[in-house]
């Protein structure tokens, strides 16, 4: 699966009862993604680092966007200099293809 396959696919509803992706899973996956995310305690993390606090700010209300849309919301934490977005599928303690489709969205609207 290429990026431009994640960032054509829409999320999809979880409510659990599926097995999180395994370890080796996730890390073929990260090949999808920009070399800045990390897999951090079953989650995909990325942080951005800018001078100032405007570019943060908009880097946040981006991944809120993206999330909100795709119905997959991300953890987000920015203030001066940094804004840090967080993917995880909570309903199955771990990572799900939908982390991986909105992280893919994050990199190209960010770009």
């Amino acid at each position: 699966m290429t990026l431009c396959d994640l960032t054509q696919k829409n999320c999809l509803p979880c409510e659990g009862g599926v097995p999180a992706m395994s370890e080796a899973e996730a890390q073929a996956m990260m090949e999808n993604l920009d070399p800045g995310w990390r897999l951090e305690n079953n989650a995909l993390v990325r942080r951005l680092t800018f001078k100032g606090f405007a570019k943060p700010l908009m880097h946040a209300n981006l991944a809120a966007f993206i999330g909100d849309r795709e119905g997959h919301h991300p953890d987000i934490a920015f203030g001066w200099g940094y804004c840090m977005v967080t993917f995880t599928t909570h309903a199955i303690g771990g990572l799900s293809e939908n982390d991986f489709i909105c992280a893919a969205k994050f990199d190209a609207a960010a770009t």
